[in-house]
């Protein structure tokens, strides 16, 4: 669905020179014109302020009331995107996706792991979510079992080929990692983490001993100095409480999802186990668009219960047109428009979801609209942040404080005598019949 209002042309900018529509400032070093800055001209931000933001470096050098930082002219602005019209935000990232499995619903039986169709699925996902606004994916892959280690290596593949695009980091998930069948598992993966995964995940509730899985995971993560990700329902309650007793106090720390069943238990039960992961410091994260496991299981944790309990929650998107869900779109504006929608939370709570909380979880550093902050940002069509969760269509998308996507989108309509009546907006090319 396209917007309502006619956008600007940002992708068009201007460059010292005055050029219109160049792609970067027309000038070189000899006019002082820095190639790598950019000036992000009249953005609206959540407070309400219209502003400019100049980026460079990679990050946000300066935020200033509308047209002053271009005050004395554009010369040494480098390139100039006008923003009118558009609401800047902080980024958002994905701690939870599935890579290695994305975009395999339409094939015929199971998901191809060959290296390359991994590779390319990979890829494509990543771009795909890239241009929804993430600039940062955590990707869940298994790794054992008939892979062994080939997904991993061809998603660690696709992350070089995205480099300077988006940040792609990778958790390595072993089946087993108990018991004789266990022991391949544990060399998988401590062999995972040599070739470059960063996180220690994996599924203790497919284990035959859930809690020697996790361990073996806690074991592995303390060696290496990597964060722990685990993939759990949550439908056991006291399995649950001895995870948080066991990951108290783990650093860089411990993160669970989707933990879809603890919708499920009775409420005071809900709520013990919510002050547990808290004091464990745990974080949680949902899956509001919908599993990554079992078609029939999508329940979302209770986001409310665990936010008033102290736990932080972040969202995540999860499959992404596998066999889990064929449907799965991978954009974190819907997470959060259905964190807000159905599940309560406050528009800013739930935006915070999926850009502030998500980044914590994933390590990385936080964005505000504020100078020295790193320039990982969104642009989204509109001037509300309610707004931009209900028709957030075009978006223009900053990475290391360069564009990097732009999705732009026109609604038309035929001629209206009622719209003519009214004075409602109207765009179009041409008449449609």
């Amino acid at each position: 669905m396209p917007d309502s209002q006619p956008p600007p042309h940002p992708w068009s900018s201007s460059s010292s020179s005055g050029t219109p529509g160049a792609s970067g400032p027309a000038g070189s070093a000899d006019n002082g014109v820095d190639p790598t800055t950019l000036l992000l001209c009249g953005a609206r931000l959540a407070d309400g302020r219209t502003v400019d933001v100049r980026l460079g470096g990679g990050r946000i050098e300066a935020v200033g009331t509308a047209g002053s930082l271009a005050a004395g002219g554009l010369q040494g602005c480098g390139t100039r995107v006008d923003l009118s019209g558009y609401l800047l935000l902080p980024a958002p990232a994905d701690p939870h996706t599935h890579l290695d499995t994305a975009l395999s619903a339409e094939g015929d039986g199971p998901a191809s792991y060959e290296p390359r169709d991994v590779q390319r699925r990979a890829t494509e996902a990543a771009l795909l979510q890239l241009g929804h606004g993430a600039t940062a994916l955590r990707a869940h892959v298994r790794v054992g079992d008939v892979q062994g280690l080939g997904a991993l290596a061809a998603v660690l593949q696709a992350r070089r080929s995205l480099r300077g695009l988006t940040e792609l980091t990778t958790v390595a998930m072993p089946r087993l990692l108990t018991g004789a069948a266990g022991a391949d598992g544990l060399a998988m993966l401590r062999d995972a983490l040599k070739m470059g995964a960063s996180v220690v995940g994996g599924c203790p509730d497919l284990d035959p001993d859930p809690i020697g899985y996790v361990e073996a995971v806690l074991e592995v993560a303390s060696e290496h100095g990597c964060p722990v990700d685990l993939h759990t329902d949550a439908a056991d309650p006291a399995r649950l409480a001895r995870l948080a007793a066991m990951a108290g106090g783990l650093r860089p720390g411990v993160t669970l999802g989707p933990c879809g069943d603890l919708a499920r238990l009775p409420e005071e039960m809900a709520r013990r186990t919510a002050d547990q992961l808290a004091a464990a410091g745990v974080t949680v994260v949902c899956l509001p668009q919908g599993g990554c496991g079992a078609t029939d299981r999508r329940e979302t944790a209770p986001v409310r219960m665990l936010r008033a309990a102290g736990v932080r929650v972040a969202a995540g998107s999860g499959a992404l047109r596998d066999l889990s869900n064929p449907v799965g779109r991978g954009d974190p504006l819907e997470a959060a428009y259905l964190l807000a929608s159905r599940y309560g939370l406050r528009p800013e709570d739930a935006y915070d979801a999926v850009s502030s909380a998500a980044r914590t979880v994933m390590g990385l550093p936080e964005v505000r609209l504020e100078a020295g902050f790193p320039a990982e940002l969104l642009a989204v069509r509109g001037d509300r942040l309610e707004g931009a969760l209900s028709l957030a269509y075009s978006r223009i998308v900053i990475h290391r404080g360069r564009v990097v996507a732009r999705t732009s989108a026109v609604r038309e309509y035929c001629n209206s005598a009622a719209a003519v009546e009214l004075g409602l907006p109207r765009q179009g090319r041409g008449e449609l019949s």
